[in-house]
């Protein structure tokens, strides 16, 4: 795998953090499916499972559409791949292509750079009804930098098992 992330800073302001922690966990998703066709990205990790490269990528599609656009936002959104508001639908990307799913994750990151890049300050709120309570954009980014950096941990494992790539 080619390795085109950009660290974060050793030295930067809170804002500039979050947001490199934040893009650099995006490109280690995407470097984690570089160089796999759409069966490779299907590729289910372990019985009963369903869970994918391509259904990450999914999930975390409705992940950033959810968080940024509904909560941040305040946009009335369904969810891509479920009627039933179900993040864990997007898992199974059975009929999923690498263009559909990489084209609604790129697509929702891009609202997301521009909705975080708008708001005044890291301290703007908004309500999160899955939380009932009102959460600041911070939380928000460190919600997101945490899905990442878990889900990436499972792509490690998903990678591996499709054809034994590991690391970074």
């Amino acid at each position: 795998m080619e390795d085109h992330r950009i660290g974060p800073p050793l030295a930067g302001g809170e804002r500039e953090t979050l947001r490199a922690f934040l893009d650099y966990h995006r490109a280690t998703l995407a470097m984690k499916c570089q160089g796999l066709d759409d069966e490779q990205l299907r590729t289910r990790s372990m019985p009963p499972s369903t869970l994918t490269l391509l259904g990450l990528v999914r999930h975390m599609a409705e992940v950033e559409r959810h968080w940024f656009r509904r909560v941040v936002d305040g946009q009335e959104l369904p969810h891509v791949w479920s009627d039933e508001k179900d993040f864990q639908a997007a898992y199974d990307a059975s009929g999923a292509t690498r263009t559909e799913a990489f084209t609604a994750w790129e697509a929702e990151v891009e609202h997301a750079r521009r909705i975080e890049a708008a708001a005044e300050s890291l301290d703007v709120t908004a309500w999160a009804a899955s939380w009932e309570a009102d959460v600041s954009l911070r939380l928000v980014m460190l919600h997101l930098i945490h899905e990442y950096a878990r889900h990436n941990g499972h792509a490690d494992l998903l990678r591996e098992g499709v054809d034994g790539t590991v690391g970074a």
